[in-house]
């Protein structure tokens, strides 16, 4: 059974920024794609940003140019730089990789 911890969730203002972190308890395999998603109030879960061991990125329409997806140099290990935060990114973010799923950390934007 794989572990996610996030962390690095907050209030923010609207244009301010947050960096969010996941790490996978496995590290003797790297994990080929590991990922955000988010789940706001009374919406369905969307991805955010992926990554591949590889480096290929995919984000999603909403989040480009705002947010970048890294690995943080740990094995199994990423983090989510968010910039430009605006009140329709207010949600609960998700690490995910395979069948795996963190807890969710909240990102609350709000003046």
């Amino acid at each position: 059974q794989v572990q996610l911890v996030e962390s690095g969730g907050g209030m923010v203002q609207p244009g301010g920024s947050l960096r969010l972190s996941c790490v996978a308890s496995e590290s003797s395999y790297i994990f080929y794609l590991m990922g955000w998603y988010r789940q706001a109030p009374g919406k369905q879960r969307e991805l955010v940003a992926t990554i591949a061991s590889d480096g290929a990125i995919d984000y999603a329409d909403s989040v480009k140019g705002r947010f970048t997806i890294s690995r943080n140099g740990a094995a199994n290990a990423i983090d989510l730089q968010m910039n430009s935060l605006n009140m329709e990114d207010t949600a609960v973010y998700y690490c995910n990789t395979y069948q795996f799923w963190g807890q969710g950390t909240q990102v609350t934007v709000s003046s």
